[in-house]
């Protein structure tokens, strides 16, 4: 199974890389999410640590059942061959009714056909008020017209 884009990125490339991995952390379907990854794709999110798929996917399902209206967008940070550095924001609430920004970089390592086989994860996570919200759109893929990280200054 490939996963194109593929290595060695360009620019462009890249770029698109990182949108498709945005749209399909928007679907919040841990399944969908999942196949991005090598079987063995070693994690580190925060300070937990990941191998595999299955771990993987049980990780996103206890994810997204924590964090309600999970609207997430992606930036090209840097790349080189076959490694992409992203920053992102994403906003989602818990079961009170509490915002949160969360921001974060990631650095990801791909195999040749394309497949995530590490992924490092840096994350903060800041409560904000309803009225600092920044992303609006329908649950699902960002539209094209909405602004970036870069043009909302995040």
């Amino acid at each position: 199974m490939s996963r194109p884009p593929l290595p060695p990125f360009t620019l462009e490339s890249a770029i698109e890389k990182v949108r498709l991995a945005e749209d399909a952390w928007n679907s919040r379907d841990p399944a969908r999410v999942a196949l991005a990854y090598t079987p063995d794709s070693r994690w580190r999110n925060r300070a937990e640590f990941l191998q595999g798929r299955p771990a993987i996917e049980a990780f996103l399902t206890r994810k997204w059942q924590r964090e309600f209206d999970y609207r997430l967008v992606k930036e090209i940070w840097g790349f080189r061959l076959n490694r992409i550095a992203v920053r992102f924001a994403y906003e989602w609430h818990d079961h009170a009714g509490q915002w949160f920004r969360s921001y974060g970089n990631e650095n990801w390592e791909f195999d040749e056909a394309g497949l995530m086989r590490r992924r490092i994860a840096s994350i903060n996570d800041a409560p904000i008020e309803v009225a600092d919200r920044k992303f609006h759109w329908p649950l699902g893929r960002r539209p094209d017209d909405h602004p970036s990280l870069s043009d909302l200054d995040l």
